[in-house]
């Protein structure tokens, strides 16, 4: 088997301020920032500007607001006035007929009730008259038009926001899309997965969730607040001042709580990533945990982190779920003594009762979108903690630029190494002053024990990891100078680990030139003999299979994406353990195939079977990242080194194991 890269990021840093050791599995920082996490507010800001190419509808969003809210905020004023006339038409009523309203605020000086007296001084009464009933039906109308207007100005707000969230999120998918791209290898070899997942889906839906809750009842719940001050002000300023009393405090017991759980948010969401990882981890290899009998131990990760997940969204939940009682609370006090000093100001004959009422209502109006922006604080912080994991993939650090583009030249084929020095820990040297040339034409075999470097050598080919010194050139021209995308698009490359993706074999054999031709297809299927079983499948080069190629066997699976590579006809071959996965019959075949699949081509194949490799022009033999050996087949077997023994070790150290096994069983008896 290949070796497996390593990553050359810095060790992650583990909680407690330890660090992963050089050299560890990436997944032991699973789910753990990269860096140390950002504030709220330069977080929340970063989010907000995503929004500035929408500034006209977002205009429009806020003018669509301003009146809505106002004629929302002045609907209590009108209702208010019925009020007044009802309390007027009751009062009217038990008046005598034919007096006039200074006759009877008069008689109720006399008789001592000032108070009273004052009361009916401000009211517009008829004495003897009831309730004007057209002049109620009129206000209530009104109010009616005024409900109606608002809310259909509410209900384009809300459509508006809607599109523009909405296609600020499917920008923000596009361009994570666009940076995994431009990502390096040794970023993903340092990613889990399940926790890379988990920041392109749950996390980007998370952020769209929130600013498609929040932005419409945040700027409703600021405009209202601003329009029922000034309701409220021009009523009474002293009620006013009263109620007003309640925002500092409301501000700062939010502050104070919303400080706490920010933390435990970020958590929240590390957290999850971190089970979505072992999960992913788990289920891609649920064939292997069954077989070794690791079912306990994976059910016991996957209930520690699904535990750590839990505590960390309990205590943001509850921490952030303390704001909505306080501001209950708050907002509880402040109305009693609006209520308390309203009914004095009505007895005094500051106020009528219909201006009273109406204050009572924007003292609920006004406490209420305040409890509302602080129930709204769990969700912009758990919005804000989620973008702020996305904002962190973004800014990961990308591949070096790519060169202008060059006028395409015909590919000869000809690499040369000169020089090259290579690490993934920048204190493990792995490849150290390595020089090779493969001329156009040959096949170049690698061979050597795992973790020599084997596989490491052709990723340096193409470019998945950049030098650390020397150059690589390809026809004379450094492969630097070269698009990644120029390139690769000169080499096939057929991995150990074959991958087919959901679709068709067709389609799966196409990927490696997407303009071919049905005939091209099956002759590159015919020639690596995915024809051969094609045939016995239900639907033939129509059958589906899915991304882990689960309804063909191993073998055929590796067939197919030898086919996608023989379709390709790249001018560079590169070839790593690729007929590991089928049998030895199917081996001798598909040699064949390559065998004309090189034909012309410079090939490059990594190998650990030495039978697969006897035919190579030139062959390698690696240890600890250094040429020990190369020459031919037989040179290296005459010179009995490095090489002599690894054929030694596949050809003859078998039976020689067997016969002492066997003489041993022989004199146990």
């Amino acid at each position: 088997m290949s070796e497996q890269p390593k990553t050359s990021a810095a060790p992650a840093r583990l909680p407690g301020g330890n660090r992963r050791p050089a050299g560890g599995p990436p997944w032991a920082n699973a789910g753990m920032p990269a860096e140390k996490s950002m504030t709220f507010w330069p977080s929340a800001r970063r989010l907000i500007h995503r929004l500035r190419p929408y500034r006209m509808a977002l205009l429009s969003v806020v003018a669509l607001g301003v009146a809505s809210v106002g004629l929302s905020v002045y609907v209590p004023k009108i209702l208010g006035q019925a009020t007044d006339i009802i309390f007027s038409g009751v009062i009217g009523r038990r008046l005598p007929t034919g007096s006039t309203q200074e006759q009877a605020v008069d008689g109720l000086r006399a008789a001592g009730n000032d108070n009273l007296a004052d009361m009916l001084a401000r009211m517009d009464v008829t004495p003897g008259a009831g309730v004007d009933f057209t002049a109620l039906s009129t206000i209530l109308a009104w109010a009616v038009v005024l409900f109606v207007l608002s809310s259909v100005l509410m209900w384009a707000q809300g459509w508006i926001l809607a599109g523009v969230v909405q296609r600020s999120m499917y920008e923000l998918r596009a361009e994570v899309e666009a940076k995994l791209h431009r990502l390096p290898l040794p970023y993903f070899d340092n990613q889990p997965r399940g926790e890379l997942l988990s920041r392109v889906t749950n996390d980007i839906d998370n952020v769209a969730q929130t600013l498609q809750q929040t932005l419409s009842q945040l700027l409703t719940s600021l405009l209202t607040v601003i329009g029922v001050i000034v309701m409220m002000f021009w009523i009474s300023p002293l009620l006013a001042l009263i109620a007003l009393i309640a925002v500092p405090l409301s501000m700062i017991v939010t502050q104070q709580i919303a400080k706490r759980s920010q933390k435990q948010f970020i958590a929240q969401w590390t957290h999850t990533g971190t089970l979505n990882a072992h999960i992913e981890e788990a289920f891609t290899g649920h064939e292997l945990v069954k077989v070794f009998g690791r079912q306990k131990e994976v059910e016991a990760t996957f209930a520690a982190r699904n535990a750590a997940l839990y505590d960390a969204s309990f205590g943001a939940q509850f921490v952030s779920g303390i704001i909505m009682p306080s501001m209950f609370f708050i907002g509880n006090l402040s109305y009693v003594a609006v209520a308390v000093v309203g009914g004095l100001r009505i007895t005094s004959g500051a106020m009528s009762l219909g201006d009273v009422q109406a204050f009572i209502q924007y003292s609920r109006q006004f406490t209420q979108p305040l409890t509302q922006v602080a129930s709204m604080a769990n969700l912009l912080q758990s919005g804000v903690a989620s973008a702020e994991r996305v904002f962190e993939l973004l800014d990961a650090a990308e591949q070096s630029p790519e060169p202008a583009a060059r006028e395409a030249a015909p590919t000869r084929g000809r690499v040369a190494f000169e020089g090259v020095d290579f690490r993934y820990q920048a204190d493990t040297p792995l490849i150290e002053d390595l020089s090779l040339v493969a001329e156009p034409g040959q096949t170049v075999a690698i061979v050597g024990p795992t973790g020599a470097g084997k596989t490491t050598l052709v990723n340096l080919i193409m470019r998945f990891y950049e030098l650390d010194g020397g150059r690589i050139t390809l026809d004379g021209v450094d492969v630097t100078e070269l698009r990644r995308d120029e390139l690769r698009s000169k080499i096939g490359m057929v991995l150990q680990d074959a991958w087919l993706f959901g679709g068709t074999i067709r389609e799966n054999i196409r990927y490696g030139r997407p303009d071919a031709t049905e005939e091209e297809i099956r002759a590159a299927a015919t020639a690596t003999y995915v024809d051969r079983f094609v045939h016995s499948l239900p639907d033939g080069y129509d059958t589906v299979i899915d991304s882990e190629g689960g309804n063909v066997s191993a073998g055929e699976k590796q067939l197919i994406t030898i086919a996608r590579a023989f379709l390709a006809d790249p001018a560079l071959l590169i070839l790593d353990e690729a007929t590991s996965s089928v049998d030895t019959r199917t081996e001798v075949l598909v040699q064949q195939a390559m065998a004309a699949l090189r034909t012309g081509r410079t090939s490059f194949v990594i190998a650990h079977r030495l039978s697969t490799i006897r035919d190579a022009d030139l062959i390698l033999v690696m240890e600890d990242g250094r040429i020990v050996e190369q020459g031919s087949h037989s040179q290296l077997l005459a010179a009995g080194g490095a090489y002599r023994r690894l054929y030694d070790a596949q050809f003859t150290s078998a039976a020689v194991d067997l016969d002492e096994s066997g003489a041993a069983a022989v004199m146990a008896r």
